[in-house]
């Protein structure tokens, strides 16, 4: 399977990818981009099966992000790592079509449990 992480923060990509391992997708192939600008183009170019978006960040922020995707008429699954976690952005993300938010600080088990039924079929 193919995971696009997407955040501003290359050391929190690289959590990102750790925490991945760590929940036992290891596996999977990975690709990173650093706002949803470049992500919108990775999404494009190589079809990830899953992406994993920070929602703060400069050029195009993850909900836009995700808006775009949906505006090409893709339906990647889409989720946010993100430090904030209102019931605001909640909401929002929900409607918009991601299948989860995670906030940061995160653990390789909230990774398994949110997903695990993504990522293992």
């Amino acid at each position: 399977m193919k995971i696009l992480i997407v955040d501003d923060s290359k050391a929190m990509r690289m959590i990102v990818s750790r925490t991945l391992r760590q929940a036992g997708f290891g596996d999977h192939e990975c690709k990173e981009a650093s706002d949803g600008v470049e992500g919108m183009a990775l999404v494009r170019e190589w079809s990830p099966d899953l992406v994993i978006s920070d929602w703060n960040m400069p050029n195009m922020n993850g909900l836009e992000f995700l808006q775009a995707i949906k505006a090409d008429g893709l339906s990647t699954p889409f989720g946010f790592v993100t430090t904030e976690g209102s019931p605001q952005m909640r909401q929002a993300s929900e409607e918009a079509g991601s299948l989860f938010l995670i906030t940061k600080p995160f653990t390789a088990d909230s990774f398994k449990t949110h997903l695990g039924s993504i990522l293992n079929g």
